[in-house]
């Protein structure tokens, strides 16, 4: 009974403690944290800004590049304490309100893909706008819904014909003459109508690659076959097929992420670009073996060194190979002078350092460091995506032909040292990706110098 009589008489005792007013202060506690817009604002301004990176983060640009796009945008409309998270398919942001209020959150899922270089070319202008104070979030968020819904600029056989053209210019960069420049044209034209076909059935990417491969190197068989290319030959119009349908994937964004402490997000993308590539190379492989059992022959073409007579040429070919991938990429006039000129650099570079004895992976390297380094000049004087610039100009310079004569070493020959080939191009692929990347940083105090002369020199008014 002791026991019981002193527990209600604790409890009790807690009651009267619970109970009893808690003097107040004598002032109210400070609210700490900034002045905020009204709620409606507030989701406005993070609803435009996921949907600015959802297009960003869609055309294949840096998860560091579009947090950082994301983050000026709302500082723009006065949210100055937005964190922005950044995977392969979502975005997310959170506005911090102080102590308050409780934070808004809001994210987006990314679920489609492709290339659309105008679009992003109006999306980049449309943020410089926004950071620049001359467009309200009401009038911004209407200008994205047009140019999210707008079509492409260029009717869909024009793309045809560019990424054909484009496979007759790696062709001849490789060292094809005009007849495989055209049976490479006429291949990838059909590869790319079949793959519009597929596309439109909604099959997923990888079959996509496979079916492309396949028919790609299938039609370079058949072209061999009916004596249109010689069997030394055959190798080019493939390389030419393969190099097209490598082009666009994010190995540079995959780098970049990476080196900026993205790694979810270049995990991502590198699973995704090695699942697209080990599609292509099944693809590739299957009809090279059907090849071996019809009986139609083939032989790799002979590696013949770059002579410094050749190099006005490659400087030629690969600025229309990039010209023509930014075509097919619907981009504006002026990026595909961008593009032109970015690859004609790298493309002489590569070219020059190969004719003086240089080996691929240094020429490769050294060459995707120049296009990174004045494609950004390039791209802030011109008004230019940056990204137009890196995937344009390193495409010519893609590892096609390295990557065929892995898959002809292990198909067609049986011979374990196209592994060590295929290696080899994987690690053109990286030169390229962090040569790209390398050019870009140092390119960004040049910039800002730049950009701070030309204010100097405009003057106060």
């Amino acid at each position: 009974m002791g026991n019981v009589r002193h527990t209600r008489g604790v409890r009790a005792s807690l009651w009267r403690r619970r109970r009893t007013p808690v003097p107040s202060p004598s002032r109210p506690p400070t609210e700490v944290g900034p002045e905020l817009p009204p709620d409606s604002t507030v989701n406005l301004v993070l609803d435009l800004a996921l949907r600015i990176g959802e297009v960003q983060l869609a055309s294949g640009a840096a998860a560091a590049d579009v947090a950082s796009t994301l983050v000026q945008v709302t500082a723009a409309y006065g949210l100055p304490r937005c964190e922005v998270d950044v995977t392969f398919i979502s975005i997310s942001v959170c506005c911090h309100r102080g102590t308050a209020a409780s934070p808004v959150m809001s994210m987006r899922v990314v679920r489609s893909r492709g290339l659309d270089y105008t679009r992003l070319a109006g999306l980049e202008a449309l943020v410089r706008r926004v950071i620049a104070g001359t467009a309200s979030a009401e009038e911004a968020s209407a200008e994205l819904d047009e140019i999210s819904t707008a079509k492409h600029p260029y009717p869909r056989w024009l793309a045809t014909v560019a990424w054909a053209a484009m496979a007759g210019s790696v062709a001849l960069l490789l060292g094809g003459g005009p007849v495989m420049a055209l049976v490479a044209a006429a291949v990838t034209a059909v590869v790319d109508r079949v793959g519009r076909l597929l596309n439109r059935r909604n099959l997923p990417f990888f079959f996509q690659q496979v079916a492309g491969g396949a028919l790609g190197a299938g039609g370079a068989l058949v072209a061999t076959a009916t004596g249109l290319v010689p069997p030394n030959q055959l190798s080019l119009v493939v390389a030419a097929g393969i190099v097209v349908l490598l082009s666009g994937l994010s190995v540079v964004s995959s780098v970049q992420d990476a080196i900026n402490g993205y790694n979810v997000t270049a995990s991502g993308r590198t699973m995704e670009t090695l699942l697209m590539s080990v599609g292509l190379i099944t693809g590739v492989a299957f009809a090279l073996r059907i090849g071996v059992k019809l009986g139609v022959g083939s032989t790799l073409a002979p590696v013949s060194p770059l002579s410094f007579g050749t190099v006005p040429i490659q400087i030629v070919t690969g600025a229309a190979a990039a010209v023509f991938f930014a075509l097919a990429s619907y981009a504006q006039p002026r990026a595909l002078l961008v593009a032109g000129l970015s690859s004609a650099l790298g493309v002489g570079v590569y070219s020059t350092l190969q004719a003086a004895g240089a080996d691929v992976l240094t020429g490769s390297a050294l060459a995707a460091v120049l296009i990174g380094f004045c494609g950004q000049l390039l791209s802030r004087r011109l008004k230019v995506p940056p990204l137009v610039v890196a995937i344009s100009g390193l495409t010519p310079l893609l590892p096609g032909l390295t990557t065929y004569r892995g898959l002809y070493q292990l198909t067609v020959q049986g011979d374990m040292a196209g592994l060590s080939t295929l290696v080899l191009a994987m690690g053109i692929g990286l030169a390229l990706a962090a040569g790209m990347v390398l050019g870009e940083f140092l390119a960004h105090p040049v910039r800002a110098r730049l950009g701070r002369l030309e204010r100097r020199l405009r003057g106060p008014g």
